[in-house]
């Protein structure tokens, strides 16, 4: 039995499903075994100018829904989402890789969105004061920003997607989500979900619409210079955030960007190394390494670091490669053969520069875009593995004498989205969290994501923020009333 069978392959535009207008469709591939596994519409400039369309049209009345009313939606949408897990993973780990178990918990920080947005929804903040010099009253509120375009990357294929709708939806604004061209088919399985609960309550059609293309230069290219769109939001490579910002300038659209990371992680010589190791895989080995927040470059106090070196490398030899939907995977293919020479590109480099590996390393001769949970040590400071964002099951360590000079290493990137520290003296604790350079920070912990907690970065790992309270605010504008 295809347990894709009843996934949507056709485009979400007003609520319905629609063929490309050209006929045309993209190939979907099943990474592990490099198999297509779907076709599914390939859009073009009419679709995407007809989505823009509606959203504009529609706009005004979304925004003229009652927060409760808006926040009901969501809340439902989630209901929806969660009771589908099995289904999404299903899809996810097909699409995307990853092994069940991790797609399976996707879902549920994905949908979490939803449910965060909906209680966010009728919280809009503003505010009422009476003008300093006595003139009148001082009135702020929120307004929608109006049609939004979200980009969306394949790494996560819902949770990605579901901390740019939600609070879109909640702010009141329409919006436009374009997949990544890999993995469209979670996507367009949350649009079904999306038309069920909102032919439940009659949303206005064009509020939420799909667009799947592999023209996606063409398409944000066209999009960013109509007026009538407000916004776009993107997470994806910081060179394609910086074309966006560039294609935003001449009609000013508000922009968010979450962009590439180069996390460091420093472990000083007092670190629980049991609590470091744990989290040390996790930060690492989340989603086989293809996540921006993974840790790329370990700093290891010298005192520690070779029991550290050793219990890494057997626990990173451990992980077991193979298809997602495998039970006995813990390490599922890269999400291209692009994307794995890449990375086997990277390693090559270091090794040749000086650079030893402790396990890994190697492009297994079998089908499917595997890469093998490699450690690096002795990796030599030019080496560009040090400096590029690694994007797959790769960690390189490093180790240091002072802990002022290792967080100096740990800060030398242009990045700044996600950085780690672990001790158990606070007062070097609290020198880490002050002192790495970065939008996130986790000390004492490999996970830090959280739908209530703002996520971004600084630097050339973009603006903006995902989540918590900031991350509606995105999509709203403050409004000043002067009231006599």
């Amino acid at each position: 039995m295809n347990k894709l069978a009843a996934v949507p392959t056709l485009l979400w535009i007003g609520n319905h499903q629609v063929p490309a207008a050209q006929g045309e469709t993209l190939p979907v591939i099943d990474p592990a075994t490099e198999q297509v596994i779907a076709e599914v519409a390939n859009a073009g400039s009419e679709d995407w100018l007809r989505a823009l369309e509606l959203a504009d049209a529609v706009q005004y009345e979304w925004a003229g829904w009652a927060p409760r009313l808006r926040s009901e939606v969501l809340h439902e949408i989630f209901v929806e989402v969660m009771q589908r897990k099995d289904e999404f993973a299903t899809v996810i780990s097909t699409e995307m890789g990853k092994p069940y178990a991790e797609a399976f918990g996707e879902v549920a920080y994905g949908a979490e969105y939803f449910r965060w947005f909906a209680e966010e929804a009728v919280r809009i903040p503003g505010r009422i004061a009476k003008a300093p010099a006595g003139t009148g009253t001082i009135l702020v509120d929120r307004t929608p920003v109006g049609p939004v375009l979200a980009i969306t990357p394949w790494n996560f294929p819902l949770a990605m997607a579901t901390r740019k709708i939600a609070p879109a939806l909640a702010a009141g604004c329409p919006i436009i989500v374009k997949p990544a061209a890999e993995t469209p088919l979670t996507m367009l399985l949350l649009g079904k979900v999306i038309a069920e609960v909102f032919g439940k309550y009659k949303v206005p059609s064009g509020v939420v619409s799909i667009i799947t293309t592999l023209q996606a230069a063409a398409m944000s290219e066209q999009l960013l210079a109509d007026s009538r769109l407000r916004k776009v939001t993107f997470t994806g490579s910081t060179a394609v955030g910086k074309q966006l910002v560039r294609q935003s300038a001449d009609c000013l659209q508000r922009t968010s960007m979450e962009l590439g990371g180069n996390a460091p992680c420093v472990i000083a010589a007092d670190a629980d190394l049991d609590l470091a190791l744990g989290c040390a895989l996790q930060a690492k080995m989340r989603n086989g390494g293809e996540a921006c927040i993974a840790v790329n470059r370990f700093f290891v106090h010298e005192d520690i670091s070779a029991e550290f070196i050793d219990r890494f490398t057997q626990a990173m030899a451990g992980y077991r490669i193979g298809h997602g939907l495998e039970p006995s995977t813990t390490l599922g293919p890269m999400i291209t053969a692009v994307q794995r020479d890449r990375i086997a590109a990277l390693v090559d480099n270091a090794l040749t520069g000086g650079a030893r590996a402790t396990t890994g390393g190697i492009v297994p001769d079998r089908p499917g875009f595997f890469y093998p949970a490699t450690v690096l040590v002795d990796v030599p400071n030019n080496a560009a593995i040090l400096h590029e964002e690694i994007f797959g099951p790769v960690a390189t360590v490093s180790t240091f004498t002072d802990l002022e000079d290792a967080v100096a290493r740990a800060n030398d990137t242009q990045f700044g989205l996600a950085a780690y520290g672990f001790s158990e003296n606070v007062h070097c604790a609290q020198f880490l969290a002050e002192n790495l350079r970065a939008g996130m920070i986790g000390i004492n912990r490999g996970a830090i994501s959280d739908p209530a907690a703002p996520f971004g970065g600084v630097k050339e790992s973009g603006f903006g923020r995902e989540g918590g309270t900031e991350g509606i605010e995105e999509y709203l504008n403050p409004r000043y009333i002067a009231w006599t």
